[in-house]
């Protein structure tokens, strides 16, 4: 387990401030303090060091893997590993290219550029992060038309990290100009147990192991998840029980907050209802299992079904999603004798 001491500073205004200030507070500030992620860990640490022995900014840094992860506390992390700033935006926000030269101008040397959900990127900004990125220089277009003309400008060596939820979204000549890209793994139950004990050690909250073990287990392999959840096991310990995060305490407050014993909340159970009951259990197309459940096709492409698929009770196949016996059983109902499993539904060759 990762030896972690609570700064007594975060810890004194915690009472004070917001949840958003909290989450914040919560985020680990060096490499050391990071639970999870050993083989990143190991790999960015070598980046690092190299890059300080030889006094030069390091390599580019492509973070990837599903929301929650990680990705923005270890961008924090590089900048501080390294001793220098960091300027934070993301994809959306560069809508043009003079917005990103703008930025990228104002950049002292060795600072630290984080752009979150870089897939996103506008095409005239990527387009103009491609040179800066290789030659730490941007050309500044003046006028239009046949009398536009193109300005070099010089800008100091900086280290972009950038983070992405759909590594495969990233043009390839964006992706090639990263030197090193970092995977990042849904968390082991173990592992999110070490990130609930820390928080709650931020946060003043008393939790017996098995309560940790509890909301690891529920946290969908998450810590952005455990971390919320451990928010409102405290906000349930503190008005109804003696505030100590028990098992029985723990179970109580996800009960309220209608997290089943899988980490599945309303939503999740909803389109798997919707499945089962409305649609004898598929296939049934995206959009129309969201207008079953009331929600945009997105959310329940994006947020619902990344779970459901891997927890095995949800599959996509050509034809549309078909639910799994696991499906059936966590709703309590009996599967039809020709589902059995993810492997009765998962796509042939001729589908």
């Amino acid at each position: 387990m990762t030896d972690f001491e609570p700064d007594e500073a975060a810890l004194s205004a915690l009472p004070q401030t917001g949840e958003r200030e909290v989450e914040t507070a919560l985020r680990p500030r060096l490499l050391a303090d990071f639970v999870g992620q050993p083989r990143v860990r190991e790999q960015l640490s070598l980046v690092l060091e190299s890059a300080r022995k030889r006094g030069v900014p390091p390599d580019h840094v492509l973070l990837s893997g599903p929301p929650g992860l990680g990705k923005t506390s270890m961008a924090m992390i590089i900048a501080a590993e390294l001793g220098a700033s960091i300027r934070i935006t993301s994809g959306p926000a560069l809508e043009r290219a003079g917005d990103l030269a703008a930025m990228l101008s104002n950049l002292a040397e060795g600072d630290v550029l984080f752009i979150d959900e870089i897939h996103r990127i506008a095409r005239p900004a990527e387009e103009m992060l491609y040179l800066a990125m290789e030659d730490f220089r941007v050309d500044v277009v003046v006028g239009k038309g046949p009398g536009a003309t193109s300005i070099p400008l010089e800008i100091a060596p900086f280290t972009l990290v950038g983070a992405t939820t759909r590594s495969g979204a990233l043009t390839g000549p964006l992706r090639d100009r990263f030197g090193f890209t970092g995977q990042m793994e849904f968390y082991t139950p173990e592992e999110l147990e070490q990130v609930v004990q820390r928080s709650a050690d931020l946060l003043g909250i008393s939790v017996d192991p098995q309560g940790r073990a509890e909301i690891a287990r529920r946290s969908r392999g998450t810590p952005r998840i455990a971390n919320r959840l451990l928010r409102r096991v405290r906000d349930y310990a503190e008005v109804r029980a003696d505030g100590t995060g028990t098992l029985d305490v723990v179970r109580a407050a996800l009960a309220v907050y209608d997290v089943d014993e899988l980490g599945l909340d309303r939503l999740d159970r909803a389109v798997l209802a919707a499945l089962v009951r409305s649609f004898g259990g598929g296939p049934v197309g995206v959009s129309t299992l969201a207008v079953a459940v009331g929600e945009e096709p997105t959310t329940v492409e994006e947020v619902c079904e990344p779970y459901l698929v891997r927890a095995g009770m949800l599959a996509r196949t050509p034809r549309g999603r078909v639910a799994t016996a696991a499906a059936w059983e966590h709703l309590g109902l009996q599967a039809p004798a020709d589902v059995t499993g993810v492997d009765a539904v998962a796509p042939t060759l001729f589908d």
